[in-house]
């Protein structure tokens, strides 16, 4: 269907519509403020034909509902109803308002978002449906975080396991994200097994992982030998090694549909019409910089001002005023994954960028903490970036320092290096 683009006033009927795994509620309130209907539909084919069927009398209903993205919202855009999401806080507030005495129940629910939607609607933002490219961009980037997080966990698991019975292994290893690592605990999965290969077979092994650098060729070598001069009882071993070699074995099942994602993200990327405007960001590289346009999407009047970026992301803080009281808090309240991907770019962007070291250490000499001064140094990359979202142009180094010179930013002078 048509995307509904009816204007406010002509606006009949405002819909509540409280979701769960396996059942819905909806609640229409006439703009009188009437209850016309209310029902519960089944997480199920039949169940939301019958919502589209009970719907159908109403012309162009406007739908509340507490979530901004999943299924539920992808099917309500395609049959072309507006939807518009409620930060949960804000539905807990407008349900205490309906039930002040704390009464708490689905119909109440739906019945809050639909009479907020009534009165306070026409200035809330409405959620607008991107391209499908940007949605499967996005969605594998998610998830993409999702599996690094699972990874993580896996190799804090492996390495604790390691520790009980194998101290060596973690010596000989510095990064366990590598595949190597988890190959060694296979080949090798106990310090008697590690001993009993033999020499010939750890450096035939260190040859086929590409690990033959003279650097720490000789120390291996020399951990491999004293392998069980520490380690844990035969108990313990025999427990743990084999723990071990599941998590490995895990870990290198998980690292192979992980480059999958990162190979289809890459082709995603690549076809996206944003492609070289956000390639072209200082730090941002092929694994964030996918993230940064997936999650600003296609509307460019989605942030209407740099400020509605920097809020949106968590850049910003918040102002708290009481009396002689004046605060300024650390913004929870925000996109938690386009949070975490600046605050990565803001660090990257430190080694490319001078201007970027310079306002960084400025931060730090000032007293802020490593945090703090990435996100004051995520705070000013996201006005530049939302102006050259805005304008479709690709990040210009030389145009930048111009623009800080014309400005006559206090950034300049913190700077010793060549322009970048």
């Amino acid at each position: 269907m048509s995307g509904d683009t009816v204007s406010w006033s002509e606006r009949t009927v405002f819909v509540g519509f409280d979701w769960a795994k396996d059942h819905h509620d909806v609640v229409l309130v006439h703009r009188q403020g009437q209850i016309v209907d209310d029902f519960r539909f089944d997480e199920t084919a039949e169940g939301w034909r019958t919502l589209f069927e009970k719907l159908a009398p109403y012309p162009s209903p406007a739908v509340a509902i507490e979530t901004s993205s999943g299924a539920m919202v992808e099917r309500l855009l395609d049959a072309g109803y507006a939807v518009y999401p409620v930060n949960p806080k804000a539905a807990k507030r407008y349900r205490e308002r309906k039930a002040p005495s704390g009464t708490k129940t689905d119909r109440i629910d739906a019945w809050s978002l639909a009479d907020a939607l009534r009165v306070d609607g026409h200035t809330w933002r409405r959620l607008q449906a991107d391209d499908p490219l940007t949605v499967e961009l996005r969605l594998l980037c998610r998830e993409e975080i999702a599996l690094i997080e699972q990874r993580t966990a896996l190799i804090v698991q492996l390495q604790a396991a390691l520790h009980e019975y194998y101290p060596i292994a973690l010596r000989a290893f510095d990064d366990w994200t590598f595949r190597s690592a988890w190959a060694f605990v296979e080949a090798f999965p106990t310090p008697q097994a590690l001993v009993a290969a033999g020499k010939r077979k750890w450096e035939k092994f260190l040859h086929a992982h590409q690990l033959y650098r003279p650097e720490t060729y000789q120390r291996r070598l020399g951990l491999f030998a004293e392998a069980e001069t520490f380690g844990g009882s035969p108990a313990i071993t025999n427990a743990k090694s084999m723990l071990a070699v599941a998590l490995a074995a895990q870990l290198r099942v998980l690292q192979n549909h992980l480059d999958k994602f990162r190979t289809q993200i890459a082709t995603l990327f690549a076809k996206h019409p944003d492609h070289d405007l956000f390639g072209s960001l200082p730090g941002a590289g092929k694994k964030l910089a996918p993230r940064l346009l997936a999650e600003l999407g296609d509307h460019r009047d989605r942030f209407d001002s740099p400020e509605a970026l920097q809020c949106y992301a968590g850049t910003a803080p918040i102002s708290y005023e009481s009396g002689q009281i004046k605060k300024a808090r650390f913004r929870r309240a925000c996109q938690k994954v386009l949070r975490h991907t600046v605050h990565l770019w803001a660090n990257l962007s430190r080694a490319e960028c001078p201007w970027a070291e310079a306002y960084y250490q400025k931060k730090r000499e000032e007293g802020q903490s490593h945090a703090c001064a990435l996100r004051c140094l995520g705070q000013r990359w996201l006005k530049i970036l939302w102006k050259m979202w805005q304008t479709g142009t690709r990040y210009d180094a030389e145009l930048h320092h111009r623009n800080q010179i014309r400005h006559g930013s206090w950034v300049i002078g913190l700077r010793t290096g060549p322009t970048a």
